[in-house]
């Protein structure tokens, strides 16, 4: 960096908050004007992410007293194959233009990589502005995210269902109750504590609704979260324990039918809408959604729910990693009566075969959003075929479900 002298870095704190704001402000593009018409006020635009500041890790450069560049790092956790992770939410990166070019934020994410270690969260998650950037960093696409779009003609047939949808408030204890469970159902996703909450409906108009469907026991079972414009019905997310509650949320938005020309929405499931319809000859694109890091291999290998597999095996992983260098090297994972072990090997036995990938590869493999056959035809394991078989046995099938924004 030049005139490195003239720089420092350190975690923000209390005192930074207008400088902090006003990066995000600035490197978002993000007016007073658009927020006020969201429904803000003065007074929570200026704290609004005060929250960042006292739950978070927010770690700068600064140019003498001036905010050159920042980057955030939220606790949170996830389900990882039925396992709860600890896990670091990385947004807010953000550098002011004239700052560019000096690697100031490839500094941060260094140094945001040892914090995250140190703290035991040995994945991170981020919504990335650019994905060649983050790929070069370790980062790997790890969900996508599907958009459907349904016209009002197309909408599923009513099926009778015992129970009932009822609006509630969004801060509903019910709604968060039936995402938590399905969270711990489905790998991949957020499991949301307040701060994920808060920054879940963070830029959501005031014409956001929340609905649920509570079977004839009036037990909460699934929820849509919408709004309605422009003839638009418009859903956020759409979370159902079974297929009694998807019934019964269809349903009610079909019961939208004289208000609506068409109803959009999001599917983060990695498999197609349209199968379940009747008419499935509606529109529907997929589109990379976020991207995932393992921010410790042996770590994360060691507590990773790899699938019962009951043969011995013994694999000499090479991982390639620029950012991380104890993840850059040789690790030996053995697989023995059922019990897998992880352990650094500065000349592993013979007797283990080699599979040669990295960090990105490893990460997209582990979190089941490429299966290791098409990862090996593209090139991107370098490992003997006879040994693919294996490595599929092994790893999980499950897709990873992710529909948070932070």
């Amino acid at each position: 960096m030049e005139n490195r002298d003239l720089f420092t870095m350190r975690e923000l704190g209390d005192r930074d908050l207008e400088q902090f704001n006003s990066l995000l402000k600035y490197a978002f593009q993000v007016t007073s004007d658009e927020m006020l018409k969201t429904g803000w006020q003065e007074d929570e635009m200026k704290y609004s992410k005060a929250p960042m500041l006292k739950n978070a890790f927010v770690l700068g450069w600064f140019h003498g007293e001036n905010l050159a560049s920042q980057i955030v790092i939220y606790p949170m956790e996830m389900n990882i194959e039925g396992e709860r992770f600890e896990m670091g939410g990385i947004t807010g990166v953000a550098t002011y233009p004239e700052y560019a070019g000096r690697g100031l934020i490839h500094s941060l994410m260094s140094e945001c990589l040892r914090h995250m270690r140190e703290k035991r969260q040995y994945i991170s998650i981020l919504c990335p502005y650019s994905i060649p950037f983050y790929r070069k960093m370790g980062w790997e696409v790890v969900s996508d995210k599907l958009s459907f779009h349904i016209k009002d003609t197309q909408l599923p047939r009513r099926k009778p269902v015992p129970g009932m949808v009822e609006r509630v408030p969004l801060e509903s204890e019910d709604l968060k109750n039936v995402y938590e469970y399905f969270a711990l159902q489905h790998h991949g996703a957020l499991i949301r504590d307040d701060l994920a909450w808060d920054e879940y409906w963070r830029w959501e108009t005031e014409d956001m609704t929340a609905a649920i469907y509570y079977n004839e026991k009036h037990r909460p079972l699934g929820y849509v979260a919408y709004s309605i414009e422009n003839e638009h019905f418009n859903i956020k997310e759409l979370v159902y324990l079974n297929q009694e509650a998807r019934h019964g949320l269809w349903n009610y938005i079909s019961a939208h039918f004289s208000m609506i020309t068409d109803v959009r929405g999001y599917n983060y499931t990695g498999e197609p809408l349209a199968f379940l319809l009747e008419d499935s000859e509606i529109r529907e694109t997929i589109e990379p959604n976020v991207m995932g890091r393992i921010i410790d291999v042996r770590e994360f290998l060691s507590r990773y729910p790899f699938e019962n597999f009951r043969e011995d095996l013994r694999l000499h992983l090479r991982i390639h990693d620029r950012m991380a260098e104890w993840n850059d090297g040789d690790f030996l994972l053995c697989v023995k009566d059922g019990e897998v072990t992880c352990e650094p090997c500065a000349d592993c036995e013979e007797d283990a075969a080699m599979v040669e990938m990295d960090i990105q590869t490893l990460t997209a493999m582990l979190m089941g959003y490429k299966r290791p056959s098409y990862l090996y035809e593209n090139e991107r394991i370098q490992v003997d075929y006879h040994l693919i078989p294996y490595l599929e046995r092994l790893i999980p099938i499950e897709k990873p479900y992710f529909s948070d924004y932070f």
